[in-house]
């Protein structure tokens, strides 16, 4: 069937997509045919063109269409964009979908090829010339064999090197200003050979700096860096030196699996594992920074609307800071998704998997409103998963399992939603993170903001933080955000490098925040904490089992800062309150506390009699709530607990995290 045969088609209209297909062909038959005279297209971006000239010989469309894409792994050469000529309708949506029972892969990545035998440090290897990057026309920091990412050489091979302090004395340097040069131990950097191909990766506060070397001194053991450092290098107590490691060191090639990329020769090197042979296994490396792109107009109302992308898997991504930046002040969020939304509207994913990527997983931008990323796997992420940017509102991300994030970027974020309102963020599974879950807010203090009126419920996170960053949450709030709920989450096992790993953390002018019905348990510095805000709701919540303390206030408000009532609070070490509780302008009331441990505790120092004589806790119990198995988890209240006679509601969590139904 012709071109023609294909718009005078009466009924829903299907297009095909397939890796053994061919752009002149019609594209509507699912498999070649037996003469090889037609059959599907070789690329979906002919699809995409085919529904264009659809549409204008029929002026607009009659019946929904989908484009659906066969096995296998789909090479682009340039990222499928969307424009408002690529919209449907709600009577008449366009789908790009996986062929039934099939996974495609559009992949942002180059498979390598003309692999040759070699030796390198002394060992037999793996070699493949790459014209374009001695041209330097392509550059890559990750490489996927078989689907599974493999590390670059690295120094030192497990753990951290620490920077032997700062160039000049700390009160000299701002923390807020980077820095060019740092001293090192004697024998951990080196002036190894094609030393402008190694990066420092150092993790300091809540960021991660990503630092080319310019120059090694050996002799007086100093590193120059080719780009300044986000902050100081030192850490939340302004004085502990930051850890730090090597990438790409030619020399540290020695581990089967890892691979070093000369640049300047353009060779990839690699020492396969056992019994792998680089030529019949499928090696990636990315070269795209999105796979798809929906570029809308809002400002001229020219919207992408009605295209769902269903069952596929977007992969092998690639993206590099600019050369005169190490990284982002925070949440690494100037990091491009690898499916980006701008000018979106009532578009979908759904059933998705985004996966071995260096970015982050999907990102909805400026005048994007109503969209929807639902029951998605997102893992093997360079950064996080889903952005909802300033300019975006009403975006649903629900259903979704999010992890192994923050390869690339450290400070990335399971989903974060900037200066964005009106949002639900529920039932999904946020894990395996460096820095923060759910982070939702983008102003800090008490000005205007747009994050209002969203929704953070139903989700389960946890192994958050992971040691590696501070000043970190499982769900980071900030900004003034009516209207907003934290409701029935599920988060635990939040672990930061020095301080600051927090259940839920309410930072800068968080206000007016309404969380309740939430589980927290196993933090390092404690289930929640207030730094400053205003009239927010703390209720009927466990808090259980901090390492270092358990609630923190760490400003004095002038004016009323949280009402905390119907929690309990659990614990078997660390202390009850930490920071600030002097000026009084906090409610607390109605609480079950518990020291499992049977020491002795107090109210900011003071006994339960004198706290209460300040106005606080007058019907509130130290008592044993009665957990079922605190020690493993499990927080069902017995049904005499204490905490009922205060009004405690039991928290059902059975519907925490995706709930039912088909995912990839």
């Amino acid at each position: 069937m012709g071109h023609r045969a294909a718009a005078q088609h009466q009924g829903p209209m299907v297009f095909y997509v397939a890796p053994e297909g061919d752009d002149r062909w019609s594209g509507t038959l699912p498999a070649v045919n037996a003469q090889r005279s037609d059959g599907p297209f070789a690329t979906v971006q002919r699809a995409r063109d085919a529904i264009r000239k659809l549409k204008r010989r029929a002026r607009g469309l009659a019946h929904p269409v989908t484009v659906h894409l066969r096995e296998g792994i789909h090479f682009l050469g340039q990222p499928l964009v969307l424009t408002a000529q690529d919209s449907g309708t709600a009577e008449c949506p366009i789908t790009y979908a996986a062929y039934p029972g099939e996974r495609p892969v559009l992949s942002g990545g180059r498979p390598i090829a003309g692999w040759r035998r070699t030796r390198i440090n002394g060992r037999p290897a793996w070699a493949a010339d790459l014209p374009a990057v001695a041209d330097g026309e392509w550059y890559f920091r990750q490489l996927f064999v078989n689907d599974d990412r493999r590390p670059r050489t690295r120094l030192p091979r497990e753990g951290f090197y620490r920077f032997a302090g700062l160039p000049r004395p700390a009160e000299e340097m701002p923390w807020q200003q980077g820095q060019t040069q740092a001293p090192f131990a004697p024998g951990d950097l080196r002036r190894w050979r094609n030393l402008c191909d190694v990066e420092i990766t150092a993790l300091h506060l809540w960021v991660d700096s990503h630092l080319p070397i310019a120059r090694v001194n050996e002799q007086r053991r100093i590193v120059t860096f080719a780009r300044p450092s986000i902050f100081r290098l030192t850490d939340s107590d302004q004085s502990s030196t930051v850890r730090y490691c090597v990438e790409n060191v030619r020399e540290a090639l020695d581990t089967p699996g890892q691979w070093y990329l000369d640049r300047r020769r353009g060779t990839l090197y690699y020492l396969p594992l056992p019994g792998e042979d680089p030529r019949r296994a499928c090696v990636v490396a990315p070269r795209l920074a999105q796979v798809v792109r929906f570029e809308g107009d809002a400002r001229r109302r020219r919207w992408v609307e009605h295209v769902e992308l269903r069952g596929l898997t977007f992969s092998h991504t690639e993206w590099s800071l600019p050369p005169e930046s190490a990284g982002f002040k925070q949440a690494a969020f100037g990091v491009p998704g690898a499916v980006v939304m701008e000018g979106a509207r009532r578009c979908a994913l759904r059933e998705c998997t985004v996966a071995h990527i260096g970015n982050y997983a999907v990102e909805v931008g400026a005048g994007c409103e109503g969209n929807a990323i639902e029951r998605c796997a997102m893992f093997d992420l360079g950064a996080g998963g889903v952005k909802l940017g300033p300019g975006s509102a009403r975006t649903t991300v629900a259903d979704c399992d999010i992890g192994d994030g923050g390869h690339i970027f450290h400070a990335a974020i399971g989903v974060w939603v900037g200066d964005s309102g009106h949002n639900r963020v529920i039932h999904n599974h946020v894990h395996g993170l460096d820095y923060t879950g759910i982070s939702v807010g983008w102003s800090w203090g008490y000005g205007p903001s747009a994050a209002v009126a969203n929704r953070i419920e139903h989700n389960h996170i946890h192994d958050i933080g992971r040691g590696m960053l501070s000043d970190l949450g499982g769900i980071y709030m900030l900004g003034v955000s009516p209207g907003t709920v934290v409701r029935h989450n599920l988060i635990h096992d939040c672990f930061s490098a020095v301080d600051g790993g927090w259940g839920i953390y309410l930072d800068e002018g968080s206000s007016r925040i309404v969380v309740e019905g939430n589980l927290v348990f196993r933090t390092k510095s404690g289930g929640f904490h207030q730094h400053y805000g205003r009239g927010n709701i703390i209720r009927n919540n466990i808090f259980a089992l901090g390492k270092e303390m358990q609630i923190t206030r760490s400003r004095e408000d002038e004016h009323h800062s949280f009402t905390f009532e119907r929690n309990i609070v659990y614990w078997n070490q660390g202390d009850l309150l930490a920071s600030f509780w002097k000026n009084g302008n906090f409610a607390l009331d109605y609480n079950v506390y518990h020291d499992a441990s049977g020491r002795p505790f107090t109210f900011d120092g003071l006994p339960l009699e004198q706290w209460r004589e300040r106005g606080f806790d007058a019907h509130s119990l130290i008592a044993d709530p009665k957990f079922a198995d605190p020690a493993n988890g499990d927080f069902a209240l017995a049904d005499d607990s204490p905490a009922f006679a205060l009004g405690f509601q039991r928290i059902d969590l059975s519907a925490v995290g995706p709930r039912g139904g088909r995912r990839p």
